[in-house]
């Protein structure tokens, strides 16, 4: 029966990632940030709950990936749309999808609705997160640690964004956030990210010892502390800052 318990954790990441997308697609932001951590959270204590049973088995990998394509890739990147089409049209919209692939009469006019193209580009997010997945299964050199940006770092990426132009704080960073073509590059550079070789400290616990996890221990008290301080706009620079303290961990290290 324990055998079990791993994928229970990974079905419950798989459901909310998909109660993510329903959410954001029926315009409710917020909603789909709040389920999609959720998927995360689980999908963060499977593999922990697998080794500490000691039940792994490459159904359950598999199953983890399929979860994490739809939590931490198709809902991202839905948010991303969501996001491009606002901008297009410089409002907070319900309903977006409407606008998109039907014949719904846009306020910005008939040259604003062929640019609601645009937020498509978004969807780049989830094919480059179920490639990652897909080479994260395959290669043996990610067993301790990843090599280029998780899917769930960036997908909390996104959601952070989400939060921000919801909250409209701070200005600086709402006004960067409603630029098309700002989020049209942090799209780019993010698919980028994942698929990066740029060798990444893993968050996931194998044990909980303070000598082999020290690095991360301090990484999540300093996360913590960010947050404390920052709020939501510490969320996307503790992600960029994730990925600078790799770089620099592996230099020293070398």
């Amino acid at each position: 029966m324990r055998k079990y318990i791993p994928h229970l954790f990974t079905s419950l990441n798989l459901c909310c990632g998909c109660i993510a997308a329903i959410f954001i697609i029926i315009g409710q932001p917020l909603g789909a940030v709040v389920f999609m951590f959720l998927g995360i959270f689980f999908d963060f204590f499977d593999g922990l709950a697998a080794r500490a049973l000691k039940v792994t088995s490459e159904v359950g990998v598999q199953l983890d990936s399929l979860a994490d394509v739809i939590t931490s890739g198709l809902v991202p990147s839905l948010m991303m749309v969501y996001m491009l089409t606002s901008a297009q049209l410089n409002t907070n919209i319900a309903g977006y999808f409407s606008i998109l692939f039907y014949d719904v009469e846009s306020p910005v006019g008939a040259a604003g609705e062929l640019s609601l193209w645009i937020p498509a580009i978004g969807l780049i997010l989830v094919v480059s997160a179920a490639y990652r997945l897909a080479k994260f299964n395959v290669d043996e050199r990610q067993t301790s640690g990843f090599i280029g940006l998780p899917t769930p770092a960036n997908a909390i990426f996104i959601a952070s964004l989400i939060l921000i132009t919801q909250d409209f704080s701070p200005a600086w960073a709402y006004e960067l956030l409603i630029n098309s073509w700002v989020l049209v590059g942090i799209t780019i550079v993010f698919s980028l990210l994942m698929h990066a070789e740029i060798p990444l400290f893993s968050l996931k616990f194998k044990s909980f010892g303070l000598k082999e996890n020290g690095f991360v221990y301090g990484f999540l008290l300093a996360t913590i502390a960010a947050l404390l301080l920052f709020k939501i706009i510490a969320i996307p620079f503790i992600i960029i800052g994730y990925v600078l303290l790799s770089i620099i961990k592996n230099t020293l290290t070398k």
